[in-house]
């Protein structure tokens, strides 16, 4: 009787340390498949956008996050200048509102 009961005990111990190295496993891949599906797309999206708002020359023809579209007359540090009709109004804007360069300048001549 004694034999059968340290048998039994044997054959019934809990694999609790191979089910914690499987939800480290699936966590470790869930965060791997979140930064190559979410975080890395996004960050190159970013440098992609800088590079271009950086890449802005006057005489260019941009358009803003709001829809104005215009033509760059000047450029400072965070801000620039767009003409956008004939009447020569001009518009103060951050560099951070042009949604794209449409014309380039060496294009346009």
């Amino acid at each position: 009787m004694i034999n059968y009961i340290s048998t039994l005990a044997d054959t019934t111990t809990p694999t609790g340390g191979t089910d914690l190295v499987m939800t480290l496993v699936m966590v470790v891949v869930m965060i791997a498949l979140f930064y190559f599906l979410a975080i890395r797309p996004q960050k190159k999206q970013e440098k992609e956008a800088t590079a271009m708002r950086n890449s802005i020359q006057v005489g260019d023809e941009i358009t803003t996050i709001g829809g104005i579209i215009g033509k760059v007359v000047s450029i400072k540090e965070e801000t620039l200048v767009l003409e956008t009709t004939r009447n020569c109004t001009k518009i103060r804007i951050l560099k951070s509102a042009v949604r794209s360069i449409d014309v380039k300048a060496e294009d346009a001549e």
